[in-house]
């Protein structure tokens, strides 16, 4: 195959590490720090690895639409994992709970926007996904990646994600007490 035919597929690698950094400014911009937009991001690798699963055992390649998907399937599990840690941060904070009874609030009372965001995003790409319309061949493997991706990010980030908050919560208040310890 011709370098030229490869060309968009070379670069996507770099489209997808400009799109995690830039997305960890912003969130570190918002969050005023470092520790939770790592916790934010936790959840990028679950979505891909349910696409690339997704695409293995539909036996499809990657093109350059599955990249685009991949590109909106990370978007999408961003922002489900900022709903939770948004609301352990502002229940922790406004609400007074601790973090534990945070943790089970949040992931109570926001799987279900998460949820409804997977069941409607799959239902809209169902119809790809089966083959049905114009340009199927092409854009099928792109709707395969995306639910994939989609189901398995919003499983395990209603597991991980907490999981991984309670992790980073404990780095930071490490870091904290030690760097008030060396300054004291």
């Amino acid at each position: 195959m011709p370098r030229s035919a490869l060309g968009p597929l070379t670069r996507s690698p770099l489209a997808v590490g400009s799109a995690i950094v830039l997305l960890f400014v912003v969130l570190a911009l918002l969050f005023n720090g470092f520790v939770q937009p790592v916790t934010i991001l936790t959840a990028l690798p679950l979505s891909i690895g349910g696409a690339l699963g997704s695409l293995l055992m539909t036996r499809m390649s990657m093109s350059l639409p599955v990249m685009i998907g991949m590109l909106m399937l990370m978007g999408i599990a961003a922002k489900n994992s900022i709903l939770l840690v948004e609301y352990v941060i502002v229940a922790r904070r406004d609400g007074g709970l601790d973090r534990t009874q945070a943790l089970l609030d949040a992931a109570r009372k926001r799987a279900r926007p998460i949820v409804m965001t997977t069941i409607a995003m799959s239902a809209g790409m169902l119809p790809i996904a089966l083959g049905m319309g114009v340009d199927a061949e092409r854009r099928a493997p792109m709707a395969i990646a995306v639910i994939g991706g989609l189901f398995s990010s919003t499983i395990l980030s209603l597991v991980y994600v907490p999981a991984f908050y309670t992790v980073m919560d404990d780095l930071e208040r490490w870091v904290g007490r030690s760097l008030r310890r060396s300054f004291t």
